[in-house]
């Protein structure tokens, strides 16, 4: 079970290993190096999911659809040497299923979680299988209307699976003023559950700006380089990139668990350094009376507060102060 406290990263791995078993194995201990809680793939059984004849996403046209399932999938063996990769890794290992028989092999494989891909949001009888298996549910909403994504939501949590929410905007790449950080909260007003970020922006500020919004589990595509082929890699984090993302999320994550009180003790070494204080511009005989020319407001902030001039002016000296030395609190009648 997954640290509820903790942002949970996941790189979407996909079908960027281009049906490759030995790209999909590079490609976990890419992501494990990048510091992410799990990796995602997805599990395409064409002949359960999808006619010879369906239409190709407009980002990618490189090949029929039903053509690239079948050469990109991976058998019931080699699917569970990845999950077992990934074990020897320290990431958890996922897979979307987007068929009921896909959820069949995944449960074969040793799921321990479901990523319900957005397309599936109205596929109700998957998810009803898939909830009734009482594991947790990470449900995307990319394309999905409230009500639909109200009646999925009701369909999992009556079989009381432990359910998150992610905002997800299905365009790729997808623009900042459609990435919908507010559903995202209304999310969690309306469903009263966790939720999170399937981003497919191309930089990782709309994922850093969730995540002080209260997303506890974001997801962001991951591919060694954008220039591979298929339908992900170039709306797709590089190494470099998705280091920055994990950094950025755990500094967050540490700059929220901290609550900072703004009292002055800590700092009193850096306000001596840096504030300022009253000093004598002048030579000041003794019995004068203190006048604003008289006075200068210059560092350390060891002596009088330079806040505190109104106090001072109009008052008697004490004694002789050189020009250039600080008042004190004595020096005044």
């Amino acid at each position: 079970m997954r640290n509820l406290k903790k942002v949970f990263i996941i790189a979407e791995i996909g079908s960027v290993h281009d049906g490759s078993f030995g790209n999909a194995t590079k490609l976990i201990e890419a992501a494990a190096a990048c510091g992410v809680d799990a990796v995602k793939f997805q599990t395409h059984i064409p002949e359960a999911e999808t006619l010879p004849n369906a239409p190709m996403p407009p980002y990618f046209k490189g090949e029929p659809r039903f053509e690239y399932f079948r050469r990109t999938g991976f058998t019931l063996e080699q699917w569970k040497q990845l999950k077992q990769h990934c074990d020897e890794h320290d990431v958890t290992f996922l897979s979307s299923p987007f068929s009921e028989e896909a959820v069949d092999l995944l449960e074969k494989v040793g799921l321990s979680e479901y990523k319900i891909p957005s397309g599936e949001v109205t596929n109700l009888p998957m998810l009803e299988k898939i909830a009734r298996l009482g594991k947790p549910v990470i449900l995307s909403s990319g394309m999905s209307s409230w009500d639909e994504i109200d009646r999925a939501v009701e369909v999992i949590q009556k079989h009381d699976a432990p359910l998150t929410v992610l905002q997800c905007t299905s365009e790729y790449p997808c623009p900042y003023e459609q990435v919908g950080l507010n559903v995202m909260r209304e999310m969690a007003a309306r469903y009263n559950v966790p939720v999170g970020l399937s981003d497919h922006t191309l930089t990782n500020y709309a994922v850093f700006a969730a995540v002080t919004l209260g997303a506890v589990v974001v997801e962001k595509h991951f591919t060694f380089s954008r220039l591979m082929y298929g339908s992900d890699a170039r709306h797709s984090l590089e190494p470099p990139e998705m280091i920055d993302l994990v950094q950025g999320v755990r500094a967050i994550e540490r700059m929220l668990a901290a609550d900072v009180e703004k009292r002055t003790e800590p700092y009193q070494a850096m306000k001596n350094i840096f504030e300022k204080s009253l000093v004598a511009e002048v030579d000041i005989s003794a019995g004068a009376i203190l006048t604003r020319e008289l006075v200068g407001i210059k560092k350390p902030g060891t002596g009088i507060s330079a806040a505190r001039l109104d106090e001072f002016i109009g008052r008697k000296i004490v004694r002789a102060i050189d020009a250039g030395n600080l008042l004190a609190e004595e020096d005044f009648y």
